[in-house]
Formats: structure tokens, C-alpha cells, sequence
């Protein structure tokens, strides 16, 4: 996929109403820290354009980044940080969920995980909620370059398995340092681009 205009074009809280888009939205949702906006900044060719937060679980927003004018990037709140009140984290969940059932552009939602680790109880209850809400998330295992290449395909055994996936459930590996597994993730979204999109071969504007 070739990147040739990238556009933070809409945030939107918990009291703002969804915008009205007419392009196909995939969205991203993770824990704080599990390397979402580095995912989403290597996904559009940019080093530092999808917004980071100091504080793990402070980004109280959902980011909408055009892409070519053919499709949105669409970043959804971290989850998991301990350190956010319950009634923030119950705003945006509301939030989230609002997206999720109400957005009628939503194509395909993507949840990161860290490959090291089992998922957690919240990533658990993450992935259980996107698959109620009618999706089939597919799965980013970030952070990949933080383990052995003979490691990989043990925690992608152990993610699939602590997930509940079905065996035919998407899992990508994948490291922001070394960018593997940025062009299936690409292939991927155009794949439903091409499914979705009358006309739509890909989203390189050509």
C-alpha cells in the first residue's frame, strides 16, 4: 500500500456524536502500552503521527486518520491501565461500544496483544466483547522483535489458546522495529477494500 496523504481528520469523546463518514473504517483497540500507536504510525509510513499519550491510559478519544481519502485508520482508547478510575473506564467503554455497534463504515477491528504474555483477563474480555458486537477481530501480536524467532510459534500457540480463537481467527505477529508483518496487515485491509468497495483495487490512489 502505497501512503500518500495521511490526515487526523476527527476525535471524537464520550459526549460527541460519530461522524458521518462514507469510507470503510478499520479500527484498533489494545491495552495501554501494547504498542498501538507505533502499529498505527508504521501502517500509515509516518514516525510519530497517530497520538501518544505520556501517561499510559490517558487518551480519552477516538482518532480517525484518513488515508488517501479511501479509508480511515480509526484508534480506539487503551484499556487495562489500573491507575484509571472506574468511571472513566466505564465512559469509555460506553464509548467504545457505541462505535462499534452504531459505526455502519466499521469493516474490520483489529486488537493488539502482547506476544510475550498470555492475554490478560481485559484482553480476554476485549476480544469476547468485539466477537458479541457481530466481528471477527483479527489479532496483532506486537512486540515481536522482543522474542527469539524459536519462541514465536509457542505464544502464538498460547495467545490463540487464552483467546478462545477459532482456527480459522486471523493471528499477525508484529514488531515495530523491524516492521515484519506491516505488508500482510496492508494486504489484509485491501483484500476488504476490494470486497467492499465497488470499483476499489486497493488504497494506493492509482
Amino acid at each position: 500500500m502505497i501512503i500518500k496523504t495521511v490526515n487526523l481528520e476527527t476525535v471524537i469523546g464520550v459526549t460527541s456524536k460519530l461522524p458521518e463518514n462514507h469510507l470503510p473504517e478499520f479500527a484498533f483497540s489494545g491495552k495501554s502500552n501494547v504498542g498501538k500507536s507505533s502499529l498505527i504510525n508504521a501502517l500509515m509510513n509516518r514516525k510519530a503521527y497517530a497520538r501518544t499519550s505520556s501517561q499510559p491510559g490517558k487518551t480519552q478519544t477516538i482518532n480517525f486518520y484518513n488515508i488517501n481519502d479511501a479509508l480511515y485508520y480509526v484508534d480506539l482508547p487503551g484499556y487495562g491501565y489500573a491507575k484509571v478510575a472506574l468511571e472513566a473506564k466505564e465512559k469509555w467503554g460506553k464509548m467504545i461500544e457505541r462505535y462499534l455497534r452504531q459505526s455502519p463504515m466499521l469493516k474490520m477491528v483489529f486488537l493488539l496483544v502482547d506476544i510475550r504474555h498470555e492475554p490478560s483477563a481485559n484482553d480476554k474480555s476485549m476480544y469476547d466483547w468485539i466477537v458479541y458486537n457481530g466481528y471477527h477481530p483479527v489479532i496483532i501480536a506486537t512486540k515481536l522483535d522482543k522474542i527469539n524467532r524459536s519462541q514465536i510459534q509457542k505464544q502464538v500457540k498460547l495467545l490463540r489458546q487464552g483467546l478462545g480463537m477459532d482456527k480459522d481467527g486471523i493471528l499477525i505477529p508484529f514488531s515495530a522495529e523491524t516492521k515484519q508483518g506491516r505488508e500482510e496487515i496492508w494486504d489484509l485491509i485491501e483484500r476488504v477494500m476490494a470486497e467492499t468497495v465497488p470499483g476499489a483495487e486497493s488504497a494506493d490512489g492509482e
